[in-house]
């Protein structure tokens, strides 16, 4: 019966094939669209490689400041005495990270200017990530300690300022400062390891940073095991309540929280101040205009096929005379569909692996490393099952309740 159902099938696409050419486009750019938004997503969630302790780690970007007897509010970046203060005693933290944001410095080196990315870190910061080093060795505390005058850059950088060179050892400029390579990373994306260049947060002409609540750092906290996450959270709210300002008149409250990758994002976009930082709210609107966007589709795919199964009447006739059941001619025409969904999922997989691979190489998005994988493929393999039964099921049921005679006739 199975192998009836695939021989039918294919004389059926074959014998339309206008209709087969089309119901196959409207699947492939569908799915290559939300393919590659799904593995983007992934990379971005759900990282592996340099970021891949993230469920282990949450991250603070933002503190707000108000009085609770007057009007008046401040938002910003932590500054470095918040986190050295507040943040690195944290019990439930196995390391406490402060990072600066990457600032764009000039760079000079044997009579040419590059603007690159540059980020102030500490030493925890290699240790909560997992950079890939090509050569030599990373940051650590006796750096940080001492100031040294050290940096570390990425392959991409070090291509661009020393070709055909040596690295290690190799000096530059960058924002009036001489810094000596002591090592070289893979290139990375991700928001918490991107950067061209990387030296001491010591390395500063000033000290003035350890002395400011507001500035522009960045904190990630690692607990010991993922078990231990709610409870760092927990802390990280109650040791906002301890903040205390030179100017108590100015303000007297401090809120902020520990969130994971979603969390931040969230709460960053939607200006969410909840523990959760509004992510159920964010992935409700996801699934929303993801089932939307698949509406669209699907009802074309219903139109077509309407048209396609009604021109198949007087075989659904004839059929229905010789004693063929409404579920028979239902499951052949899903199958029918199913069949061809599957067809297009491949192709749009393949289209989706050909979009992503030209987005690595193109430089739109610098750095990017992103790849289909089982997971992936899994979304992708769900969705066109998705599209196959909800745009087979509606015309093929209607088509299998006709009288064999009206059939026959070619009536609807």
């Amino acid at each position: 019966m199975f192998r009836n159902y695939l021989l039918t099938a294919w004389k059926v696409f074959m014998r339309r094939k206008l209709f087969t050419a089309i119901n196959l486009l409207c699947i492939v750019l569908t799915l290559v669209v939300l393919m590659v938004v799904t593995a983007l997503l992934q990379n971005t969630f759900a990282p592996s490689g340099v970021e891949g302790k993230s469920d282990r780690f949450v991250q603070m970007l933002m503190v707000r400041s108000v009085h609770t007897e007057r009007a008046g509010m401040r938002s910003g970046t932590l500054g470095y005495k918040l986190i050295d203060q507040y943040l690195k005693p944290l019990k439930h933290a196995e390391l406490v990270s402060a990072t600066s944001f990457p600032q764009t410095v000039s760079v000079y080196q044997q009579n040419q200017v590059s603007e690159l990315f540059m980020r102030l870190t500490d030493a925890e910061y290699w240790k909560i990530l997992d950079f890939t080093v090509l050569q030599g060795r990373v940051l650590n505390a006796d750096d940080v300690e001492q100031g040294r005058m050290v940096a570390v850059i990425n392959e991409s950088t070090a291509r661009k300022l020393f070709p055909g060179q040596t690295y290690l050892g190799q000096k530059f400029s960058a924002g009036g400062q001489i810094f000596s390579v002591i090592g070289v990373v893979k290139d990375e994306l991700h928001l918490n390891a991107f950067s061209d260049i990387w030296a001491p947060i010591t390395s500063q002409p000033s000290s003035d940073y350890k002395n400011t609540l507001f500035g522009g750092y960045t904190a990630m906290m690692m607990a010991r095991t993922p078990q231990e996450i709610p409870a760092l959270k927990q802390e990280i709210i109650h040791a906002a309540t301890t903040v205390q300002y030179d100017d108590p008149n100015s303000f007297n409250k401090t809120m902020f929280w520990g969130d994971s990758k979603l969390e931040l994002f969230s709460r960053t976009l939607l200006v969410d101040q909840s523990e959760d930082g509004g992510v159920p709210k964010l992935l409700a609107g996801l699934v929303l205009l993801m089932l939307l966007f698949m509406t669209l589709p699907a009802l074309n795919l219903i139109n077509l096929n309407v048209g396609r199964i009604m021109e198949r009447s007087s075989e659904i006739g004839v059929r229905k005379a010789f004693g063929a059941t409404s579920r028979q001619l239902v499951a052949q025409l899903v199958m029918e569909n199913v069949l061809l969904c599957l067809a297009g999922g491949v192709v749009g997989l393949v289209g989706a692996a050909g979009v992503l691979w030209w987005l690595e190489g193109s430089g739109l998005i610098p750095y990017l490393q992103v790849h289909l994988n089982l997971a992936v493929f899994g979304y992708g393999l769900l969705i066109t099952l998705v599209f196959g039964v909800l745009s087979g099921v509606i015309p093929a049921w209607k088509m299998s309740r006709l009288a064999p005679v009206h059939a026959l006739k070619g009536a609807a």
